[in-house]
């Protein structure tokens, strides 16, 4: 079964001509010569190296290799032993080599063993399969200090392993791809991340991140967001998208996330804070719910959750102040779930 490549270029690509492949013929049957069974019943004899057939006991074949296990197992299920040297081939590296070879530190104090140490190194491995493989640390190392599954960190990987074999991003630094390349995985996740939380966590600039994000986007047809193998449009980082972190940062229930959703949705189609960055009108959605819930949360802390500052939540929150008939339901007047006296006309600290 053949799989598609991940990350298909956008550009129409020319079909290469594949070179026939070569291998075993298994209509071919193996019989004894002296007997000739139909069905014969041939055994490899690993203890004497031999290849005997059973029925006659004529030996067809000497010196046959043993591809057990090296060492005896005393596990209780029966059969062969599926323990072997070595880790799991990891898919992201194929066609590389992926077994490595370890020189002892050991040397008797001489040097000797540094040395031979970088000697091997130099050997085994050539200059970009090095940095494929640090720039794989680097975006596992990061993935696991913002918190985010492995999906995430796998994505991020084929995306700079497809960048790296396209040449798209040559002369930019490394760690502003491996940035935006954790910047596109998160959207396809279903877990977008802002600009600036990458920003806070790879120290790159957001000027560099936003072309080596362009350029991506462009090559891989990613406009406004698609998945690996399809052109599916994935969610970009809206404000409703971000609203289940910053709830849950705040310890807000859920019914305070759904409403609020509703309320950031009935403001889009009626116009309100149009223009606005979707991380300010988080803040300040959160900011009118909380209180027309009466739960109470200070500026302060949703300022230090969304990551802006406190005047610009009150300027959304201003926004939907002056339209607050036309964005809190009447079902939830009626409930007893929202009470609009208990907006403020100005917003506290």
């Amino acid at each position: 079964m053949a799989y598609s490549q991940p990350f298909p270029l956008a550009a129409p690509q020319v079909q290469k001509v594949q070179a026939p492949s070569y291998g075993p013929d298994l209509s071919v049957r193996l019989i004894c010569p002296e007997c000739r069974d139909p069905n014969p019943e041939i055994a490899e004899e690993f203890g004497s190296g031999d290849l005997v057939c059973r029925n006659c006991g004529l030996v067809l074949g000497d010196r046959i290799v043993d591809t057990r296990s090296e060492w005896r197992t005393f596990a209780n299920d029966e059969g062969d032993d599926p323990s072997r040297v070595g880790a799991a081939t990891d898919p992201l590296l194929e066609g590389r080599e992926q077994l490595d070879t370890v020189v002892s530190f050991r040397d008797g104090g001489s040097g000797m063993a540094r040395e031979l140490q970088r000697a091997a190194s130099r050997a085994q491995s050539s200059r970009a399969e090095r940095n494929l493989l640090t720039a794989f640390r680097d975006i596992s190392s990061w993935c696991d200090q913002f918190s985010l599954p492995k999906t995430i960190s796998d994505i991020a990987k084929q995306l700079y392993k497809r960048s790296d074999e396209e040449k798209l991003l040559r002369g930019k630094p490394l760690d502003a791809v491996i940035a935006a390349c954790i910047f596109i995985a998160c959207r396809q996740a279903h877990v977008p991340r802002t600009f600036r939380e990458i920003c806070n966590l790879t120290h790159v600039s957001k000027k560099i991140l936003g072309q080596c994000y362009k350029a991506l986007e462009q090559a891989f047809n990613l406009t406004p967001g698609a998945s690996a193998t399809t052109s599916t449009p994935a969610p970009s980082s809206g404000p409703e998208n971000l609203l289940v972190r910053y709830c849950n940062h705040l310890d807000l229930p859920a019914n305070v996330q759904s409403i609020c959703s509703d309320i950031i949705v009935e403001a889009r189609n009626l116009g309100i804070a149009d223009g606005r960055s979707p991380v300010s009108i988080a803040g300040g959605a959160i900011f009118f719910t909380c209180n027309l819930l009466g739960k109470q949360k200070s500026l302060r802390d949703i300022s230090a959750v969304a990551g802006v500052s406190e005047g610009t939540i009150k300027l959304v929150y201003r926004l939907y102040y002056q339209a607050k008939e036309k964005l809190v339901k009447q079902e939830w007047i009626t409930d007893g779930k929202a009470d609009l006296t208990r907006l403020p006309f100005e917003a506290p600290r």
